[in-house]
């Protein structure tokens, strides 16, 4: 038992917890977590404190970077379509895209020529249709390599989500395309960086699993907490009973009522757990 016994804390991955966007953009090494960060996260759990990991990243993309990572829960993975448990090696919650999304999506890439598309199957091997340049720098940052298909048509089911590739102008028409077409309610639709939009079944979102997590987990909603930079993350933002952000995140993140700390670099999720402290 300690101060943060029945507190959960779940955070996003890149530019949250440590900052992956210079890698991505300039072919750098992608950094270790910060030592700030560390050492916080150590301390919280030490005082009973749970820390999850809540990130769009599916398992191949985030398995190899997990035993840098203090955490003492199930992580939220392809951005809330899935809860693992790195622990027991299982899913332990899992919401599948149906087959018609490969279908519809790859309808998408005929219409738009020069985006890719990553499919992200239970099989832990990402697929891509026509890699391109946003590809090649997914591939820098996860550390895997994707798996080349001729059409999303090919990839093996079930998968947890889809994303396209592209400059974030094109990412925007396609979105508002994919939006205006009458199956659109079946899926969500998001951002979670400005050349990735990311798509997920309906309810599959990273607030709605962290909701379930805490269920699991016995841990009431007001000492839910949660941290993100990115479109994505807001699902979690606006569910927790406070939602926090680096100041490197994105303006819709800034507007949703976040409270800012600093940047990814400097240990976002250690002034967090400093807030938390004061707090309980």
């Amino acid at each position: 038992m300690g101060k943060f016994t029945g507190v959960l804390l779940a955070s996003d991955f890149d530019n949250t917890l440590l900052n992956t966007e210079t890698a991505r953009r300039t072919g750098s090494a992608v950094p270790e977590l910060p030592e700030r960060n560390r050492r916080a996260l150590t301390y919280f759990m030490d005082q009973g404190g749970t820390f999850a990991v809540a990130t769009g990243r599916a398992l191949a993309a985030i398995e190899k970077f997990v035993d840098q990572i203090p955490m003492n829960a199930p992580a939220v993975i392809c951005n809330g379509a899935a809860l693992y448990d790195f622990q027991k090696g299982e899913y332990l919650e899992l919401i599948n895209l149906d087959r018609e999304a490969c279908l519809r999506c790859q309808e998408v890439l005929d219409r738009f020529p020069t985006a890719a598309a990553e499919a992200y199957p239970l099989e832990n091997v990402i697929h891509a249709v026509r890699p391109n340049l946003y590809t090649r720098q997914h591939e820098h940052v996860t550390h895997v390599a994707v798996q080349a298909d001729a059409s999303l048509r090919e990839v093996p089911q079930p998968i947890t989500k889809l994303m396209f590739e592209e400059c974030h102008e094109t990412l925007e028409t396609i979105r508002a395309y994919i939006v205006s077409q009458p199956w659109a309610a079946r899926y969500e639709v998001f951002f979670s960086d400005r050349t990735l939009l990311e798509v997920t079944a309906r309810g599959a979102s990273k607030g709605a699993m962290v909701r379930r997590l805490a269920e699991r987990l016995g841990i009431a909603p007001e000492h839910v907490y949660c941290a993100g930079d990115e479109a994505n993350d807001l699902s979690m933002l606006t569910m927790a009973a406070e939602g926090f952000a680096p100041a490197n995140c994105v303006d819709a993140v800034r507007a949703c009522g976040a409270t800012i700390v600093c940047d990814a670099d400097h240990g976002a999720l250690a002034d967090i757990v400093e807030i938390l402290d004061r707090r309980y």
